[in-house]
């Protein structure tokens, strides 16, 4: 399974790391889908542990102008080449979107999906998402049936 993003926010870009705004809540909903404490580890052990339960992570836009992190404001965007996961990874059988511009534009890129993959549209673990957690919680609970052992 991927979980696909929009674009790092700032300061995901300064940090170099995926989701690293203290107010996000990524880590959180993720580490509740795999049953594993995400949060709480540093940036390397949480790789490790989507690893283990075969999960990448990855951005629907490569690059493009945007001032400050929110999604409505990126402007002259360049897509990553989101179909070759299709080609790449062939037991792949769920990529989920976090967000709505992550599932609008990956949704283009990939066009029609191949039988037995799973197209998921999450809310956005952003806080700028005002959904309540645990709102996103219940649509993010959904992934676990992607998990592979």
């Amino acid at each position: 399974m991927f979980v696909l993003g929009s674009l790092p926010g700032d300061a995901s870009l300064m940090a170099q790391r995926y989701y690293a705004h203290p107010t996000n809540q990524f880590w959180r909903l993720l580490g509740a889908v795999i049953g594993e404490e995400l949060h709480s580890n540093d940036y390397h052990r949480r790789l490790e542990l989507l690893a283990k339960h075969r999960i990448g992570l990855w951005d629907v836009i490569a690059s493009a102008s945007r001032p400050g992190s929110l999604d409505q404001c990126i402007r002259a965007a360049e897509h990553n080449r989101i179909e070759h996961l299709l080609h790449d990874f062939r037991d792949l059988r769920a990529i989920a979107f976090n967000g709505s511009t992550a599932a609008a534009v990956g949704r283009k890129l990939i066009g029609n999906p191949p039988p037995g993959l799973a197209l998921i549209d999450l809310p956005s673990s952003s806080a700028a998402n005002t959904k309540a957690v645990a709102e996103k919680a219940i649509a993010w609970g959904q992934l676990s049936q992607f998990l592979q052992p």
